[in-house]
């Protein structure tokens, strides 16, 4: 796991400065090492900051250069087929490589030679990892940037002056010299709707998020209308792929091949040259990935977990009991209220834009615990979207059936009504009467994200830009669950879980790993059907990945309600008097007005509605989180 960045066309300010404060500002993401490219004409540099992972030696240093001398590599992730790459590179008649023509062992030489013999398109398809890169052509004068399939590794774009810029970390390019982008308020709505910005989306204007399975070209010099983006991979191909060519076999064999596809990821994803382990929630998801690992382990995994004293957020105890089931080597530290608290000041700095996701501290807290013992950890994200997992799915389906026979047109018409009277001032009538007006399930799903009037009128200005769930048409694979999984899969999947874990897990230098993410696993859950994957008798999702993961564990263990992965953060805002005062201090109806972003009657109104009447909205910690980094941006924090 590392930090790349990068810029060309950069006039009038010095290169080697500004490249080392790029690199300074993300020394999180790879403390091992640095080193820094300049091309010959003085057109392009590149940067890398290294935490060694895989080959720790100097040969696996960046920035690379291929073997012919053509290609200029920095990079972000793992490939974790990279030994089935290299053997391909060496059976290649056409090519001529030899076994010792590689200096080193690390993915990355691997990977860069496979770029140089097929190109970038063609080298990341074979690709089995998470990763994000820029590669400089020195013949052609081109620079291409990758970034992986579901979008693990971050890849940030755009233009600063007249100069592209590229980083891992959008505070690198938030230091450069000349760097006076705007807040880009076109997106605020979607912030204050989700609690994050989704690609291609930034909080800035021209910078944006390279999307998850996209190459990116550009010609140097650089021409600002000259970018060029393709998908090599696309997830609304692979479920729509998925629903027309169905899983064939039965429910067993279904529970057979997706424990054989895990245990391969998995096997693929144990490979490492320094120590490694895995969180262990006590949920589903990590519960499976950590017994799949003690399996295929011939010692005892390391396993990490994080309680509270406070019962309704505490898995600790669970997960104890399953890893000692397990045998692995269990590690699980309780955190306090004030251990959560102290991680607020960091956490606009951490993610570098605004992210609100409170679960960000919990995260953070087990990132940090974890990295006193190993360098590497597993993750059981994906589950959730891959699996049907998440309770709002099924609901969803079932108020669709119950609505769905009633005309569109009658529908709406009642829930504009219903919206213009005193009824919009009850909580449950003024949801129902919002969800009354979806045209499909997609919508059903976005507008019940949406159902407080006052959500809409935070952000001050009429602009909203569209987010990827947009280009979803209403019943676009035929089935409610697989339509929202799919969103989900497109937007929060990888614009808040997975920015949320490499977020705090590189904030403290270390590397987690997705498993569930795997290529073979993601295209193989879109082919299965809806009933394999939602146990409508008992209510309950993640119908085959349950039975693969009670081959290991026993049902007993694990057929409990979901804790989740939450903090009281309402609580703490109305009781803590330190905390109440900072969110106080942010939110000072005079300091919004003048800043100039938000509606300051409708924050102090949400504001008061927590305080005096203990309605909480999660809105009220997306504009904490807002005005946070607003004052870190003021003060030139990036």
């Amino acid at each position: 796991m590392c930090g790349i960045a990068g810029f060309c066309n950069f006039k009038n300010f010095d290169k080697q400065r500004n490249i080392e404060a790029m690199l300074q500002r993300m020394i999180h993401r790879g403390p091992d090492s640095g080193g820094i490219f300049h091309s010959e004409d003085g057109m392009v540099t590149l940067g890398h900051r290294r935490l060694s992972i895989i080959d720790v030696t100097e040969t696996g240093s960046q920035p690379m250069t291929s073997h012919n001398g053509r290609y200029v590599m920095v990079y972000n992730g793992e490939i974790y087929n990279h030994l089935e790459l290299k053997e391909k590179l060496l059976k290649d008649p056409s090519l001529g490589i030899k076994g010792s023509d590689f200096v080193g062992s690390s993915d990355s030489e691997i990977l860069l030679e496979a770029i140089s013999a097929y190109g970038m398109e063609d080298a990341v398809s074979f690709c089995k990892g998470m990763f994000a890169l820029a590669v400089y052509d020195r013949q052609d004068k081109s620079l291409t940037l990758s970034r992986d399939r579901i979008g693990e590794k971050p890849l940030y774009y755009g233009r600063v002056g007249s100069s592209f810029v590229f980083a891992s970390d959008i505070g690198s390019i938030r230091v450069l010299e000349g760097f006076d982008n705007e807040v880009d308020r076109s997106v605020l709505d979607m912030y204050f709707i989700h609690g994050y910005i989704a690609a291609p989306y930034t909080i800035y204007k021209d910078i944006f998020k390279l999307e998850p399975g996209c190459i990116l070209k550009i010609d140097v010099p650089y021409d600002p209308g000259e970018v060029r983006i393709s998908r090599y991979w696309d997830i609304k191909k692979v479920a729509l792929n998925g629903m027309n060519d169905p899983f064939k076999g039965s429910f067993e064999d279904a529970v057979s091949e997706l424990d054989r596809l895990l245990r391969e990821s998995i096997k693929g994803q144990m490979i490492s040259d320094v120590p490694l382990g895995a969180f262990l929630s006590a949920g589903i998801d990590s519960s499976t990935v950590v017994s799949i690992m003690q399996q295929l382990s011939p010692g005892k995994v390391r396993s990490f977990t994080i309680g509270m004293d406070d019962p309704k957020y505490n898995e600790a105890l669970y997960a104890k009991e399953i890893a000692k089931h397990l045998g692995t080597e269990h590690t699980e530290l309780y955190i306090t209220e004030d251990d959560a608290k102290s991680v607020i000041p960091k956490l606009a700095r951490m993610f570098g834009e605004p992210f609100a996701d409170s679960s960000q501290i919990p995260t953070y807290c087990v990132s940090k615990m974890t990295r006193d013992h190993v360098t590497v950890s597993l993750s059981g994200d994906g589950g959730d979207e891959l699996f049907c997992g998440y309770g709002s799915y099924p609901s969803v389906s079932r108020a669709w059936n119950k609505m769905r026979h009633i005309p569109y047109p009658i529908r709406k018409a009642v829930s504009v009504t219903a919206l213009h009277t005193p009824l919009k001032n009850n909580h449950d009538m003024c949801v129902r009467s919002t969800i009354l007006g979806a045209k499909g399930p997609r919508d059903l799903y976005n507008l019940s994200k949406e159902f407080d009037p006052n959500i809409t009128r935070i952000a001050l200005g009429k602009e909203r830009a569209l987010n990827n769930n947009d280009t979803i048409r209403p019943g676009f694979l035929g089935e409610p669950n697989h339509d929202i999984m799919l969103m989900d899969m497109m937007m929060y999947h990888p614009d808040d879980i997975l920015v949320k874990v490499d977020r705090c897990a590189m904030a403290v230098s270390l590397e987690t790993r997705v498993p569930m993410l795997d290529r073979d696993v993601v295209e193989f859950s879109w082919t299965l059907p809806t009933e394999y994957l939602y146990d409508r008798e008992k209510g309950i999702g993640k119908k085959v990945l349950r039975e693969v993961l009670y081959k290991y564990v026993p049902r007993e263990l694990m057929e409990r309600p979901k804790t989740g992965f939450a903090i009281p953060i309402d609580k703490w805002l109305r009781e803590d008097k330190a905390l109440r005062e900072w969110a106080e201090t942010l939110l000072s109806p005079e300091r919004i007005a003048s800043e100039g972003y938000l509606d300051h009657k409708t924050v102090s109104k949400m504001w008061n509605d927590l305080i005096n009447n203990n309605v909480w909205r999660p809105q009220i910690w997306f504009i904490l989180m807002f005005q946070s980094w607003l004052e870190n941006e003021a003060n030139g924090i990036s």
